[in-house]
């Protein structure tokens, strides 16, 4: 355990290491050195915050977490855990007396714990298999699990027994009588992530036995989709439904069961089609919220905050008039508030919202601030901006008195020259008005600057003041690049009529915005060189590369990750076929003029610019054959081009020194088309 004074030496030393002869911009390996801090967990005094801290081990390729501990009032910041597994999602016991988190120290996924003083770690659970997630139980003595198994298993012991059998099967086959089939990044075996109440090793009880569907919803879903009542009786979990329609569906529900599951779970938003998630109880007991979203097979719709009355069975929509989707939600001690975050033109902001009326007061405005918790007198969020990696805050409930509590990268961070950057606005596709950021290269001191033109995925996004560790504008300007990103049409933080532009127009509102807002970048910046623009992008934001490709041939270089190339063909090898019925207004059979209508497979005969295509073969959202079709399409056009395949990442770049090469091929892509010879 390293206590706090060791760990301000530490920091100071940090600080001198760090510290380079000259001052430069960022790298990829100031990136990769950077502390990325996790989302904070108050202690139930509302006195002490725990939070994971992801430190990169470059040589061993992957990040390693380890639990952290700070006082709300900045007195002392506490690292609790040290061991070279990964220690991570730390849990305060209800007493406070002691820190439980998840670690794979044992050598599987399993629940330990430690004093907030430090002191040596206890595992509590040593399971035959890993635990995906925890909570613990209001009374201290039980845990919610989260644990994959085969449904019809009559024990944890009797799934891990199969799992077995079939690893020693010669055979590798999979056969499948409905989708999904696949999903992200894995092929599914027909297990699922139940959730199980723990008192022991030898006393686990299946909350969702027999349920062919997952709580937490994969891919994406965490504890945050499970909660417990203030009581310990009942707990409330998101899960899918849909059975062989999930593929076309975003319907996820609520369901409340009794904790010592002698009975059925109950629908409580069955009447609703749509998205609902995250419930999170009142602190009475007595009401839930979570947020909703109302058209189903949309993913991005606006995300409400709804409340049920558990007495009553009745829920009501308390944001129906707020024109922005919440994020995390957090009570206030007496439950006439909800604290949450939603992106706000360009930046992500903290928000009180009156529970009576609805109405909603920013109070945190500019950057990204993300997870507000309620610290006794205080919140702690989460805030990172373009020139600051996230770190811990704390402010009063009404927004100000706004403290720095964490300081983990303060060293890096001032080593760094940073490029200047400001928000403006044009008028864009439909007369409407469109914001961007425009950004100055690193320790500019003149003269005209090339371009790198970011072009955000989603579609229903947006590249605001956020420091993004896959996309981040100040790479490229501290490499001498002068940076513009647009929020087009069907970006979101916008309102909801903006976002839902994009659908059924994919090449074009979004790309006009575009292109006038690099022209409007141009005419107001007279140092960014239009002669010498590189446009990237992935995801949606390489579908438009490839769009732009058959459109303009005004860039000098364009970069691809993960982008489609195929609208038509995209449908059939997609697994969440929900989005492109909706994007693209029904299927390939029924609406295909809708598919050809931005395909920019039609268009490759326009095709002449440089490209540098990039994909993940593990990516099943936007499979590699899109890249690999889109680099034939090049090369048999004889157009300069160059493929980058990660055999083992998906739609994102996630490992050290895969990011590491990544950034090396896209910048040496970029010079060579638009660096003065």
């Amino acid at each position: 355990m390293l206590g706090k004074q060791t760990f301000y030496a530490a920091l100071v030393f940090t600080a001198i290491a760090a510290t380079p002869a000259a001052a430069k911009g960022l790298t990829i390996e100031d990136m990769l050195a950077m502390e990325r801090v996790g989302d904070p967990v108050v202690s139930p005094d509302g006195k002490w915050v725990a939070f994971s801290v992801r430190t990169t081990d470059f040589d061993a390729n992957k990040g390693r977490f380890d639990v952290w501990v700070a006082a709300v009032n900045g007195s002392s910041v506490t690292q609790l855990t040290t061991a070279p597994e990964s220690d991570s999602d730390p849990r305060w016991s209800p007493d406070g007396k002691w820190v439980y988190f998840s670690s794979t120290r044992s050598g599987s996924a399993q629940v330990w714990r430690i004093r907030p003083t430090g002191g040596e770690a206890e595992q509590v659970t040593k399971l035959p298999t890993d635990i995906n997630g925890f909570r613990v139980m209001p009374d201290g003595k039980r845990l919610l699990l989260a644990i994959d198994v085969w449904p019809d298993a009559k024990s944890i012991a009797d799934s891990v027994k199969r799992d077995e059998a079939k690893d020693k099967s010669k055979s590798k086959a999979r056969a499948y009588d409905q989708l999904l089939f696949r999903h992200w990044d894995q092929w599914e075996d027909g297990k699922f992530s139940h959730l199980f109440v723990w008192t022991s090793d030898d006393n686990v009880r299946d909350l969702t036995a027999g349920l062919k569907t997952d709580t937490p919803a994969h891919p994406f879903g965490g504890m945050e989709q499970a909660t417990v009542s203030p009581d310990g009786k009942w707990v409330a979990y998101v899960a899918r439904v849909g059975g062989r329609e999930a593929a076309w569906t975003t319907n996820t529900d609520i369901f409340l069961v009794p904790s010592d599951g002698k009975s059925k779970a109950i629908d409580i938003t069955g009447d609703n089609k749509a998205y609902d998630f995250d419930p999170v109880w009142s602190p009475d007991g007595k009401q839930l919220a979570f947020t909703a979203m109302k058209r189903p097979g949309f993913e991005a719709d606006r995300q409400r905050i709804t409340i049920y009355d558990v007495a009553g069975k009745k829920s009501r929509v308390v944001t129906e008039n707020w024109d922005r989707s919440a994020g995390s939600l957090e009570w206030s001690a007496d439950g006439k508030t909800i604290y949450t975050n939603a992106e706000n033109i360009g930046n992500n902001a903290v928000y009180a919202v009156d529970v009576a009326t609805g109405t909603a007061k920013p109070l945190v405005e500019k950057g990204t601030n993300t997870s507000p918790r309620l610290a006794g007198d205080r919140i702690v969020f989460a805030k990172d901006t373009l020139k600051m990696p996230t770190e811990l805050f704390t402010m009063k409930p009404d927004g100000s008195d706004v403290r720095q509590l964490t300081h983990f990268n303060d060293a890096r961070v001032k080593a760094i020259t940073w490029g200047d950057y400001e928000q403006f606005s044009f008028k864009g596709a439909k007369g409407e008005t469109v914001y961007g950021y425009v950004m100055k290269p690193a320790g500019y001191t003149g003269g005209k600057a090339p371009v790198a033109f970011l072009i955000h995925g989603g579609p229903q996004g947006s590249f605001g003041d956020h420091f993004h560790y896959r996309w981040n504008p100040e790479f490229y300007a501290g490499h001498g690049y002068a940076t513009v990103f647009i929020d087009f049409h069907g970006s979101t933080g916008y309102g909801q009529a903006f976002t839902d532009a994009i659908s059924g127009d994919w090449g074009g509102a979004p790309y006009e915005d575009l292109m006038t807002g690099l022209d409007a970048a141009l005419a107001k910046y007279s140092w960014l060189d239009g002669n010498r623009v590189a446009a990237l992008g992935a995801s949606y934001g390489g579908y438009m590369i490839n769009w732009i490709a058959g459109h303009t041939d005004r860039f000098k270089a364009l970069i691809c990750h993960d982008g489609v190339f195929d609208t038509r063909g995209g449908y059939f090898d997609t697994e969440e076929v929900w989005f492109p019925e909706w994007e693209h207004k029904g299927t390939p059979w029924t609406a295909p003029e809708e598919f050809e209508k931005y395909n920019p497979a039609a268009f490759v005969k326009n095709w002449k610019t440089p490209m540098l295509v990039i994909h993940g073969s593990l990516d099943y959202r936007i499979p590699e054959t899109h890249g690999m079709s889109a680099f034939t399409a090049l090369q048999r056009r004889n157009v300069p081009s160059r493929f980058l395949s990660f055999p083992d990442e998906n739609h994102w770049v996630l490992k050290p020194q895969n990011s590491k090469l990544w950034h090396d091929e896209v910048l040496a892509w970029m010079d060579k088309y638009t660096k003065k010879k």
